[in-house]
C-alpha cells in the first residue's frame, strides 16, 4: 500500500538543475576543460565533489590539485549557484508539480526529498512549498552518492516507511539507478532510454499523474508479491 513520495530537487520539483550545470560548465572552462553535453549531463543528480571529480577526470586532471584546492573550486562554484537560487519565486516550480504535491497531501501520504544538493532546505524556501515535506536527507550525513542507495535508504527511514510503501521521483540516470538498489517504485522524468531502469517514464513533470502512477505501482507490487 502507498503510504509516502520521496523527491530528487534538481529537476524534478523545480529547474534550478540549469543553475547547477551552467556553473559547473563555467568552473570547467576556468580550469581549461570543454565539456560536451552529454559529458555535463551526467553530472545531474550527485554530489558537489563527485561532479567535481568527474569533471577532472573528463580534462585528464584527477592528479593535478590537492583536496584543498578542489574545496576551493567546489565553493567557488557554489557561490554562483546560490546568488541564482536567490532569484528563485515559487513559478520555478515546475509545470505539474504543485497539483501533483496537493493530490499528495489530500491523500494523506508523507513526503521527503532526497537530494545531493546541500541547498535544498534553501530551494524550497524560495518556492514556498518547505512546508509540504516532513522529512529532507541532510547530504552531510551520507557517506556514498547516488546511485548508491543511500539517500533513498534514508529518505525512506526519515518517513519510517518500507521500500514496498513509497514511490521515488528522479530525473537522472544515477538516481533511478539508485531508486532501484533501494528496492522501491522508480517514477522517471525525462528520457526514456536514459532512465530504462525506471518503473514509470514520463517526458516531463506536466505528465506526471498521481492516480495513473499508483495504478501502476499497485500493479508493480502485485507482481512483485505473486
Amino acid at each position: 500500500m502507498l503510504k509516502g513520495l520521496i523527491f530528487d530537487l534538481d529537476g524534478v520539483l523545480t529547474n534550478s538543475a540549469r543553475f547547477h550545470l551552467g556553473a559547473w560548465n563555467d568552473l570547467a572552462k576556468e580550469l581549461g576543460i570543454n565539456l560536451t553535453p552529454d559529458q555535463l549531463d551526467s553530472l545531474r543528480g550527485i554530489s558537489r565533489m563527485d561532479s567535481l571529480n568527474l569533471i577532472l577526470k573528463y580534462g585528464n586532471q584527477e592528479d593535478k590539485y590537492s583536496e584543498e584546492q578542489k574545496e576551493e573550486f567546489a565553493a567557488k562554484k557554489n557561490e554562483k549557484f546560490v546568488e541564482q537560487v536567490g532569484k528563485m519565486t515559487p513559478d520555478d516550480i515546475l509545470p505539474g508539480i504543485t497539483k501533483l504535491l496537493a493530490d499528495a497531501k489530500s491523500q494523506n501520504l508523507k513526503m521527503a526529498i532526497a537530494s545531493a544538493s546541500k541547498n535544498a532546505p534553501k530551494i524550497l524556501t524560495r518556492l514556498n512549498i518547505m512546508d509540504e515535506f516532513d522529512g529532507i536527507v541532510d547530504p552531510a550525513t551520507l557517506h556514498r552518492g547516488k546511485p548508491d542507495p543511500e539517500i533513498y535508504e534514508k529518505a525512506q527511514e526519515l518517513l519510517g516507511l518500507e521500500s514496498n510503501e513509497v514511490i521515488s521521483f528522479e530525473d537522472a540516470q544515477a538516481g533511478v539507478e539508485a531508486i532501484k538498489a533501494a528496492g522501491q517504485f522508480a517514477v522517471g522524468i525525462g528520457s526514456k532510454q536514459l532512465l530504462a531502469q525506471a518503473d514509470y517514464i514520463v517526458p516531463d513533470t506536466s505528465k506526471l499523474n498521481l492516480k495513473e502512477i499508483e495504478t501502476a505501482f499497485n500493479k508493480y507490487e502485485e507482481s512483485r508479491e505473486s
